[in-house]
C-alpha cells in the first residue's frame, strides 16, 4: 500500500514541475481566464440565431378573433326592398354587429434569399465575436510575462543578496576574531554587522515581494506556481505579424461584405402561398347572410407575389455607409500595424542594447571580485578601514545585480517581441 502511494506521488511530481515553464503558465492562464467560457456561449448563440432564421421556411400560422360594430353595412336598395315586400319576403340585410374567429396560414415559397443572407450574417457575426474573444484572451500572455519575469528577477536578487550576506557574515567573523586580538576596533565589527542586518532586512522584503508575485501568478494561472524555470534564449528575432487583431479586422470586413450582399435581397420579389379560414358572421356569401343571420365557415387560398421597391430609396446610402465602415476597419488595421511596428523596433533595439551591455558584465564582475578580495586582504593587514571593504562588497554586488537584470530583461524583451508579433 505504501509503495502504491509513493508511486502515485512520484507520478504526480513531473506534472507539477512541467507547469513551471513560461509556455505552460501561459496555457494554464488562458484555460483559467473566465473569458475562455465565452467561446461556447458564442457558438450556442450563433446556432440558435441561425436555427430561428431557418424556421422562416416553416408555415407561419396565426389565430385571431374580432367583434365589431359598424356605423353602416351593406343593404338592399330601397326599391328592391319594396319589391321584396310586395312578394311577401322580408330582407333585413346585414346587422351592424359582426363577429369573426379565424386562422391565417402563410408559407414562403421564395424569399429572394433573405433567410440565407441573414443566416450568413449571423454566422459571420459569431466569427467576429470569436475573433474579439481571441484578442482579449491573447492579452493574457503579456500579463503572464510581466509576473513570470518579475519573479525570475526577484529570484536573482534574492540569490545575490544571499551571497552578500555570506560575505558580510564571513567578514563579521573575521573582525570578531580581530577585535578579540586587538587588531580591529569594535566599531568596525558593529559596522559590518549592521550592514549584514540591512541585507537580511532586504532579503525579507524580497521574499515577501516574491511571495506576492507567486500568489498572483498562481491565482491567474489557476495552478500552484513555485519554482520557475528560466526560458531559453530565442535564437532569432521574430519578424512579420500574426496577431489575432488582424484576424479580427478580416472577420469584420467579411461581415461588411455579407451585409452589402443582403441589400440585394431586399430588392427581389417574394412569393408566398396563403390560406385563410374563419367562422363568423357575415361570411363570404353576403347575399345569403343578408337573408339568414347565422354564422358560417369560410375560407380563402391563394398565392401572393410582393415586391417592395422602397428599398431603392435607401440603397445608395446603405452601400455608402458600409463602404465607410470598411474604410474605418482598414484604418484601424493600419493604426494597429503602425503601432505594432514601432513596438517591434523598440523591443529589437532593447535586445541589441542588452546584448551589448552583457558583453562587459562578466569582465566587470571579475574586476569587482578581485578588488573586493584585495580589500579583504588589505583590511586584514590594517591597510584600509571597514568602510572601504563594504564599499567594494556593494560594488561587486551591484555589478552582479546589473548582470542579472540585463539577462532577465533581455529574455523578457525577447519574449515580449514574440508576443508583439505572435510569430
Amino acid at each position: 500500500m505504501r509503495k502504491r502511494i509513493l508511486l502515485l506521488m512520484l507520478s504526480a511530481l513531473p506534472a507539477a514541475v512541467q507547469a513551471q515553464t513560461l509556455e505552460e503558465c501561459q496555457q494554464a492562464a488562458e484555460k483559467n481566464y473566465p473569458v475562455i467560457r465565452k467561446y461556447d456561449l458564442i457558438a450556442q448563440t450563433t446556432h440558435l440565431t441561425v436555427s430561428n432564421l431557418q424556421k422562416g421556411w416553416l408555415p407561419q400560422i396565426s389565430a385571431s378573433a374580432q367583434a365589431t360594430y359598424q356605423s353602416d353595412v351593406a343593404a338592399w336598395p330601397e326599391n328592391m326592398q319594396g319589391m321584396f315586400q310586395q312578394m311577401g319576403l322580408k330582407m333585413k340585410g346585414l346587422t351592424k354587429d359582426q363577429y369573426k374567429v379565424g386562422i391565417d396560414l402563410r408559407q414562403t415559397i421564395y424569399d429572394g434569399g433573405v433567410i440565407s443572407s441573414r443566416s450568413r450574417i449571423a454566422r459571420q457575426e459569431g466569427k467576429v465575436q470569436k475573433a474579439q474573444n481571441e484578442v482579449e484572451l491573447y492579452q493574457v500572455r503579456r500579463r503572464v510575462n510581466e509576473m513570470y519575469f518579475s519573479i525570475l528577477l526577484v529570484d536573482e536578487q534574492i540569490s545575490l543578496n544571499d551571497d552578500v550576506m555570506a560575505l558580510l557574515l564571513s567578514s563579521e567573523k573575521k573582525l570578531s576574531a580581530m577585535v578579540k586580538g586587538g587588531t580591529a576596533s569594535t566599531s568596525d565589527f558593529e559596522n559590518v554587522k549592521a550592514e549584514r542586518l540591512n541585507a537580511e532586512q532586504q532579503n525579507t522584503s524580497l521574499k515577501a515581494q516574491r511571495q506576492m508575485l507567486r500568489r498572483m501568478l498562481s491565482a491567474f494561472c489557476g495552478i500552484e506556481v513555485d519554482g520557475l524555470r528560466k526560458p531559453d534564449v530565442l535564437e532569432s528575432a521574430a519578424t512579420g505579424n500574426n496577431r489575432p487583431e488582424l484576424r479580427l479586422f478580416d472577420s469584420q470586413l467579411r461581415l461588411s461584405v455579407e451585409q452589402e450582399r443582403a441589400l440585394d435581397t431586399q430588392l427581389r420579389p417574394k412569393l408566398a402561398f396563403f390560406a385563410q379560414g374563419y367562422y363568423g358572421y357575415p361570411g363570404l356569401n353576403m347575399f345569403e347572410d343578408m337573408m339568414r343571420h347565422r354564422w358560417s365557415l369560410n375560407g380563402i387560398i391563394g398565392v401572393k407575389l410582393s415586391w417592395n421597391i422602397g428599398a431603392l430609396y435607401t440603397r445608395k446610402n446603405d452601400r455608402e455607409k458600409l463602404k465607410l465602415e470598411r474604410e474605418l476597419i482598414e484604418n484601424a488595421r493600419e493604426v494597429f500595424l503602425f503601432n505594432n511596428h514601432m513596438e517591434q523596433i523598440q523591443q529589437t533595439e532593447n535586445i541589441s542594447r542588452y546584448h551589448t551591455m552583457m558583453q562587459n558584465d562578466s569582465e566587470i564582475i571579475g574586476l569587482r571580485t578581485r578588488v573586493r578580495k584585495a580589500a579583504e586582504s588589505k583590511l586584514a593587514h590594517g591597510i584600509i578601514d571597514v568602510n572601504s571593504l563594504l564599499r567594494e562588497i556593494n560594488n561587486e554586488n551591484a555589478a552582479k545585480t546589473q548582470q542579472a537584470i540585463h539577462e532577465i530583461e533581455l529574455l523578457k524583451e525577447m519574449y515580449d517581441l514574440r508576443y508583439t508579433s505572435n510569430e
